[in-house]
């Protein structure tokens, strides 16, 4: 009776274990759905300033169709894409047309003095650094559940219930370390 008891004990240890892990995996798991969300939310608040952005440089470079029409396809693009690494590439697309515009602006002093694109400029300044914070967060997360997944005991309950590793969301170095290139 003593040794059914220990057995049991046991056995009721192990599970409250084994439950412990999935209820772990699940927990890291929704904090990358949220992580991934609160990205999508600064992308999307970027996504809405850039058409103003482009309309009040239009107004002073209206010869500079050409940067205009890439930032246009490359916000598109980074609209519609779909998952972790589309949506890093789109963004990588997005951020050097965004670096050109900005190039082009350079050229024009009286538009650099115009107060409603300074303040375009600094709301998406804020957002680009809303969305590397945001970024950084979801990569630690991610990085959190991949890492569950694959030590020991954990990664037995994560093999037994389907959990599967998450993307990183990346940004190229050349598109970040690289220079602006723009073409008149």
């Amino acid at each position: 009776m003593g040794a059914f008891v220990l057995l049991l004990v046991i056995v009721a240890a192990a599970a409250l274990i084994a439950v412990g892990m999935y209820n772990a995996l699940v927990t890291l798991r929704n904090r990358c759905d949220n992580a991934w969300s609160q990205i999508d939310v600064q992308l999307r608040r970027r996504y809405d300033l850039i058409p103003n952005l482009v309309e009040t440089v239009k107004g002073y470079a209206k010869h500079e169709s050409g940067v205009f029409e890439r930032v246009t396809q490359a916000r598109t693009a980074a609209v519609n894409a779909q998952g972790v690494k589309a949506q890093g590439e789109a963004d990588n697309v997005l951020t050097g047309a965004l670096k050109s515009l900005f190039a082009v602006a350079e050229a024009y002093p009286e538009l650099k003095a115009n107060q409603n694109f300074l303040m375009l400029q600094e709301e998406l300044a804020g957002t680009e650094s809303k969305v590397a914070y945001a970024r950084q967060f979801y990569n630690d997360t991610v990085m959190k559940f991949n890492m569950r997944q694959q030590i020991f005991p954990s990664n037995i309950i994560a093999n037994m219930f389907g959990f599967k590793t998450r993307e990183y969301f990346q940004i190229e170095d050349e598109v970040a370390k690289g220079p602006v290139k723009v073409q008149f």
